[in-house]
């Protein structure tokens, strides 16, 4: 057997939707594991609602994900003449009619079948005029379609993740292939244009399998090989509903800007509807190219859990070094107005990526740590303060005069920790009722790096300066209450 070709045919009608980039990814996966190759087409033939900038940002982001397209992008719409062909080849070979009607005459078909509480199917009035009329009409200029002669027998398939599949051509209707103003309808443009490119198999969402019957149907009836249909699971909210908007972001460009990093977006949705076999969560690219197969998607829909991404995007935060994600960082910085001359970021980064979950939350604790007075007090903080009551001010004006001479010293994370361990045990302190007040002056949280770490990153200058400044105010606003 030849490798498999297979293809993604977004419409560029909007933005690439994670369910359209789920797809890409697996028909990209299943061309790598196979050796495959994989075709990019733009099923572009929407005229009213395809534009440049749409088909630009689903190419920008399927290379974002990585998924690099063998062939194409071709472009549906340059293909017109063909799909014309191939209707005017199935009228001539009798699988196909011209048809006449009128949107009135099937409106009040439709309107005639619903007051009989019957489901409406076109009556085939067309079929039976003879060749002459046919050609009288169109002569006359006479609007038509062409609509495809559904036969009664069974059309079935084994779908590759559902198993077999039948449906009963009585139960489908003789659907119009061709427009009147010639072009194909779907269906016909998307049979013509997988046969034209060699494509063996079909991988895409559960949601076509109902267009699956009638393009078998064209398939046989233009004399060529049924690929292999592969019908993936639709993606859910965490509700149970389609995935839409009102679950939060839907666009891959959006996930981007909110700072995930592109291997974990292609891991996380990987593993929306396709398993590698035991528990593996984190799965490196050729791995996931290695343990890719059409029998390891599964049948039921997938749940798009947007804290699971942020969470495996921390995984991937915690194993890049800082040099990867230093771009990304000062992008975002310079969006936030911050200025940190000229500094080496790169210990910065790596002091806040592993408590991180997003490109987004490590600029805005780079930036905290270049600039203090933009952190915030988060609930724990607040908690802290409170607790502590007077002692909170009392024990970071403390630290901050044992730090002190070391302004001009040896700031280092080794002297720093000394020096707070002596004063603590000199003021007969915890250790950590000392260190605590400063990690909340400096990040508004409990959470952050070591705190001596976190002094050596912040500098002496800054980190002294917001020491006693948040002791201030803290004794100023007890004072008050």
């Amino acid at each position: 057997m030849p490798p498999p070709r297979v293809r993604f045919a977004p419409s560029p009608t909007g933005y690439l939707h994670v369910g359209g980039a789920r797809t890409a990814l697996f028909n990209w996966l299943y061309a790598r594991h196979t050796g495959g190759t994989f075709v990019l087409r733009i099923e572009d033939t929407d005229r009213e609602r395809s534009t440049d900038a749409h088909t630009k940002v689903i190419l920008d982001g399927l290379g974002w994900l990585g998924i690099q397209w063998d062939e194409g992008p071709f472009f549906q719409g340059a293909y017109g003449p063909r799909h014309k062909a191939d209707a005017e080849r199935l009228v001539e070979g009798s699988a196909a009619y011209r048809c006449f009607c009128t949107r009135e005459e099937l409106d009040a078909q439709r309107r005639e079948a619903e007051r009989a509480g019957l489901t409406f199917r076109y009556d085939r009035r067309c079929q039976s005029l003879p060749p002459e009329e046919v050609e009288r009409r169109r002569a006359a200029g006479v609007p038509s379609t062409i609509r495809f002669l559904v036969g009664d027998e069974e059309i079935a398939w084994d779908d590759a993740v559902h198993g077999r599949i039948s449906f009963q051509g009585r139960d489908l209707d003789d659907f119009v292939i061709l427009r009147s103003d010639d072009t194909a309808i779907y269906n016909l443009a998307v049979v013509s244009d997988d046969i034209a490119m060699a494509i063996t198999h079909v991988i895409r969402g559960d949601d076509h399998i109902s267009n699956t019957p009638k393009q078998i149907a064209l398939y046989r009836a233009l004399g060529h090989e049924i690929p292999v249909f592969a019908h993936v699971p639709m993606i859910l909210g965490p509700d149970g509903k389609k995935l839409s908007k009102r679950h939060g972001a839907t666009a891959v460009g959006d996930y981007q800007d909110q700072g995930i990093l592109a291997p974990a977006m292609r891991n996380f949705l990987a593993l929306l509807g396709w398993s590698p076999g035991g528990d593996r969560e984190i799965l490196a690219e050729e791995e996931m190219i290695a343990l890719f197969t059409l029998e390891g998607i599964q049948k039921k829909a997938a749940v798009f859990d947007a804290t699971k991404l942020e969470w495996m995007n921390g995984e991937y935060l915690s194993a890049r070094p800082a040099d990867e994600l230093l771009p990304a960082v000062t992008r975002r910085l310079e969006q936030m107005g911050v200025d940190w001359g000229g500094r080496d970021l790169r210990p910065l980064i790596e002091s806040v990526k592993t408590r991180s979950r997003t490109i987004l939350h490590v600029a805005e604790r780079v930036a905290v740590r270049l600039e203090p007075s933009r952190s915030t007090l988060d609930e724990k903080g607040e908690a802290l303060i409170r607790k502590m009551g007077p002692a909170f001010a009392t024990n970071l004006e403390r630290a901050a005069d044992a730090l002190e001479p070391l302004r001009n010293g040896e700031w280092t994370a080794e002297q720093l920790l000394a020096s707070l361990k002596d004063a603590a045990e000199s003021h007969g302190l915890k250790l950590g009722d000392a260190m605590q007040p400063i990690r909340v002056a400096l990040t508004g949280s409990t959470v952050s790096e070591p705190v001596n770490e976190l002094l050596e990153v912040v500098g002496p200058d800054r980190s002294l300066a917001r020491m006693r400044e948040v002791a201030e105010r803290v004794r100023g606003a007890g004072s008050a209450r």
